[in-house]
């Protein structure tokens, strides 16, 4: 039996104003060499000037994952070829990472650790078209983190959570959009398999472009290598590309004896010391992550699906927690945005709040829901009112004549629902329950949904049990 044994190396994009060297802008949708400038060119003679921002940012990922942080931090040029690298070498962080020994917490309550985080310019983005190769400079000097877990997890699933749990965690501290599609979130895998506990010759694998894709990756590493060693062969250490037309991962290059990067210090950037202080303010930014959502969210009774959905829509997430210190009935509130009132926004293409949806009402409805003052199918016909008018409730369901019914036209309604009913009423007498949903729902049609529902129950109750 193999043991897989799998390390993940996170290259993410920084979303902030400017690159971490230059004044140039750092943004994605901008035309081709747009955001350019004699630094990101690497014009002879140009020198980088270190963004703070980018500082800022790090920090606050870096205290989000738990690592130590480096106080003393300088930056090294690490040296070589390739024609998406306009200087001939990156500025990164070799020797003094802005973390170590950081970790994440599985679901399963397995901690995922993290070696080291560090600072770093992204290259240009290299574009491969009728056989040629073309450079967009905008992304040369955009500043990442890249985060290296320890060679620790051990299952396709595990990875796939540990990078759904490290996305989610970077866009909730608002370091970064973490968007995979474009690039901003990169991840690479470096997978062996052994059946003793020494570790086996690891193979990375690049050019995964989505979550999804690094748990097919690693199936088919995982079964390539065990294929390999079953048929006495050997498995060299190289790294290879995903496809994602084929699911399969193809060879790149022979990894060599050692890479020679030839660090060095980089000479014109000087030392970044990060103060006590900053480190305590920074704390302070570290509320209200997933983790402490869900906890939230599970005490208050919402459903652990929900949680998720609520939690991987962190504006939804934002308004229901605008609630948390309300007596409300929170799987009935988790209801309402997750269903309808997503639709609603879905359908109109905007955020929740840019709608009249005021807390207090939301409160109101909530309560109304929970009472059965007003049902579902109330609350769908007053939806649009309540998202785009100013009136209050009460207002809006006079207006849509939803209201309490008279005592003796709903007693009259009933009898009319029984006596049109008997094989249903005379089987709620022998005991089959599902008779009285079937009668509440034929009483509900003929109130044509205007009855309150807890009123048309307490009726519908009282008169079956006199017959």
């Amino acid at each position: 039996m193999y043991t897989p044994t799998i390390g993940i190396e996170v290259h993410v994009e920084l979303k902030t104003k400017r690159k971490v060297f230059s004044a140039s802008t750092n943004n994605y949708n901008d035309p081709a060499n747009t955001n350019v400038n004699e630094v990101d060119f690497a014009y002879p003679g140009t020198l980088p000037t270190l963004n703070k921002e980018v500082i800022d940012k790090s920090l606050l990922a870096a205290l989000g994952l738990n690592f130590e942080i480096t106080k003393k931090m300088h930056f090294d040029r690490k040296n070589y070829f390739y024609p998406d690298l306009p200087k001939g070498y990156q500025i990164t962080q070799e020797r003094t990472p802005i973390g170590r020994h950081g970790y994440i917490t599985l679901s399963s309550g397995k901690k995922i650790t993290i070696e080291r985080m560090h600072i770093e310019e992204d290259t240009c983005k290299s574009i491969h078209e009728d056989g040629r190769t073309l450079l967009n400079y905008n992304r040369a000097g955009v500043p990442l983190i890249e985060i290296v877990s320890d060679p620790v997890i051990t299952s396709k699933e595990e990875a796939m959570e540990y990078l759904n749990r490290l996305r989610e965690l970077l866009f909730y501290l608002n370091v970064s959009d973490c968007k995979i599609e474009e690039g901003s979130m990169r991840a690479d895998v470096n997978v062996s398999i052994s059946k003793t506990d020494k570790l086996g010759t690891k193979v990375e694998v690049k050019n995964i472009g989505s979550i999804k894709d690094v748990g097919i990756a690693i199936d088919y590493e995982i079964k390539r290598q065990q294929e390999i060693l079953d048929n006495n062969g050997t498995i060299e250490e190289e790294t290879r590309r995903f496809d994602s037309k084929t699911n399969t991962t193809i060879l790149m290059r022979k990894k060599e004896i050692g890479n020679e990067y030839r660090y060095l210090p980089e000479p014109d950037i000087p030392y970044v010391y990060i103060t006590d202080e900053e480190i305590e303010n920074t704390k302070q930014k570290l509320h209200m992550l997933p983790d402490e959502r869900r906890r939230l969210y599970i005490e208050r009774g919402i459903s652990p699906v929900n949680v998720e959905k609520i939690i991987n829509n962190k504006t939804l997430s934002d308004y229901l927690n605008k609630f948390i210190d309300t007596n409300i009935d929170f799987r009935i509130a988790s209801n309402l945005l997750l269903g309808d009132i997503s639709s609603y926004l879905n359908r109109k293409n905007i955020k929740i709040e840019d709608t009249k949806l005021t807390k207090e009402t939301f409160i109101e409805v909530v309560n109304m829901l929970e009472s059965k003052e007003i049902n579902n199918n109330n609350f769908k016909t007053i939806l649009d009112d309540l998202m785009e008018t100013d009136n209050n409730i009460k207002e809006i369901l006079k207006s849509h004549d939803i209201s309490n019914m008279d005592t003796n036209a709903l007693e009259d309604i009933i009898n009319k629902v029984l006596n049109d009913n008997m094989e249903s009423v005379n089987d709620y007498k022998n005991g089959k329950t599902n008779a009285a949903k079937y009668l509440m729902g034929m009483a509900m049609k003929e109130t044509k949904g205007k009855a309150n529902p807890k009123d048309v129950n307490d009726m519908l109750n009282y008169l079956l049990n006199k017959m």
